[in-house]
């Protein structure tokens, strides 16, 4: 153990762990050590609710939206508004949400993004409309862009202790990797026992428990004495990630050569570049740029877009085949992907939090992207005869696991050594990358996947028959598997030459002269 001062920092003739993440140096008003707080576990497991809502409702819906267009009318040019709408406030406020919660204190703005969610929802669960569920799943995005990065920051200054931080970011890792497929089965049975605005008012009570646990075991301290928002970063980094998730989106259904699709991507980038440009100007800036100037860091951001882009293969091309080829309903489609969900959930709490402590988190990375691009591989190897057990099985296991054990050693290691002040601000960074990755994963994985698919038609005749198409179709998918696995192959790269052995310096988390 290292010898403390009484202040509770380490003595200079001590060092910690090798590789363990450390209490938060850069500032004095933290809160106090984890270890004096006995109601911290109950803590994490308001911000493990909130934050597992928040994940779930990225896909309960897409079960249920069959559903949804056939009562409210839908038409088909319409109806991926129900998860544009979502992801493109969420995406685009993220930023927005992390300096509010660092302006506000966070817990009044987890407090503040709890009550709007469970309104949004209740608004959407009642919709008459296309038109009113639109217009709620943009606020319950907007709310979740305030909700999420202050869960994180809360989870970063409640647990300091090297070995608590490491269980407690397990939990949360497990929650963030294994939410999404744990929301495709309570969506298809949602919508199977019950009906599609179940999806939306299960949110409610949800929401209502963990405000009443809010109140009860979340310490913090108050906001920022003398703050200021940044209202030309608001404008400019919202408005630039905002084009950019619209550009993704629509790349999909329209083509990259649409103009739909290729301004807003240019408009998209140009406002980011201004937004940097005006991030080192700001007195102050919504996402201090000094964050990200820690090695380690930056690495760990890179790590965690690279591995959502290549995750979310298994989501997009798996619901498809299992329902298009296999012929599965809607509940067995959610059961099929629990083994993701369980091996995120063992990697990260069972696997990673055990080894963190005691090993060094570049290894830990960039090992299980690798063990997860095997996962890959193996799905790669689907036909339209596969059977679940021997031939899916061992790949969904793979990434899961693979996942799991990335998943929390990056959370810790892009929050370590952060100051209080800038918690919310790296919490929505962090967190608006895996929502970037998701995007630009999805239409990318799809785009490769429908060109796989046309060829593969073109190259065996006229697909006259169902056989033909869904050879046609798993064909798509296996191409996209194999790019999938080259992304996590490049994650695993880049964090085994970017993470440092040791925690994140504190030399990036000081204001520059």
């Amino acid at each position: 153990m290292n010898k403390k001062h009484p202040g509770g920092k380490p003595s200079p003739s001590t060092s910690p762990p090798r590789s363990a993440p450390s209490p938060d140096h850069g500032d004095a008003t933290a809160t106090p050590a984890s270890a004096a707080d006995p109601k911290r576990w109950w803590a994490l497991a308001v911000i493990a609710l909130a934050q597992l809502m928040v994940i779930l409702d990225g896909t309960i819906v897409n079960i249920a939206l069959p559903s949804a267009q056939r009562a409210l009318g839908m038409p088909d040019a319409d109806r991926q508004w129900v998860i544009t709408a979502y992801t493109l406030a969420f995406g685009g406020l993220l930023l927005l949400g992390g300096r509010i919660a660092d302006l506000v204190g966070r817990k009044r703005a987890f407090v503040i993004g709890l009550a709007g969610f469970a309104v949004a929802s209740a608004l959407g669960g009642a919709a008459a409309g296309p038109g009113t569920l639109f217009a709620a799943r943009a606020l319950q995005g907007a709310f979740a862009a305030v909700l999420a990065p202050s869960a994180l920051s809360l989870l970063t200054t409640t647990f300091t202790d090297p070995r608590e931080r490491a269980k407690a970011f397990g939990v949360y890792g497990a929650l963030a990797g294994g939410g999404s497929g744990a929301g495709l089965l309570v969506g298809g049975l949602l919508t199977e026992y019950l009906n599609w605005r179940w999806c939306l008012y299960v949110n409610v009570p949800v929401a209502l428990a963990a405000l009443i646990g809010a109140q009860v075991f979340l310490r913090d301290r108050s906001g920022r004495r003398g703050g200021h928002l940044d209202v030309p970063g608001v404008l400019l980094g919202s408005g630039g990630l905002v084009a950019l998730v619209y550009g993704f989106s629509e790349a999909g259904p329209r083509g990259w050569t649409s103009p739909w699709v290729a301004a807003p991507l240019m408009a998209g980038v140009l406002l980011l570049a201004a937004f940097v440009w005006w991030q080192q100007r700001a007195a102050g800036p919504l996402l201090p740029l000094r964050i990200f100037r820690d090695r380690s860091r930056a690495g760990a951001f890179a790590t965690m877009g690279l591995a959502t882009i290549g995750m979310f293969g298994v989501f997009l091309f798996l619901t498809y085949y299992f329902q298009a080829v296999l012929g599965y309903p809607p509940v067995r489609t959610g059961l099929a992907f629990m083994p993701v969900s369980v091996g995120i959930v063992i990697g990260a709490t069972q696997i990673a939090a055990r080894l963190l402590p005691r090993t060094a988190p570049h290894t830990l990375m960039a090992s299980d992207m690798v063990l997860a691009a095997a996962g890959m591989v193996l799905l790669s190897h689907l036909t339209v005869h596969a059977q679940y057990v021997p031939h899916v099985l061992p790949g969904l296991l793979l990434v899961g696991l693979g996942m799991g054990l990335t998943f929390m050693p990056v959370y810790a290691t892009a929050t370590v050594g952060v100051p209080t002040q800038d918690t919310g601000a790296a919490s929505a960074a962090l967190t608006t990358v895996q929502q970037i990755g998701a995007s630009l994963g999805t239409v990318l994985l799809n785009t490769i996947a429908t060109g796989a698919t046309g060829r593969h038609s073109r190259a065996h005749g006229p697909a006259d028959s169902g056989t033909a198409l869904a050879e046609a179709m798993v064909h798509g998918f296996s191409v996209a598997y194999w790019c999938s696995a080259g992304v996590l192959l490049l994650a695993a790269l880049v964090a085994a030459l970017t993470v440092r052995r040791g925690k994140p310096s504190q030399a990036g988390s000081k204001p520059s002269a």
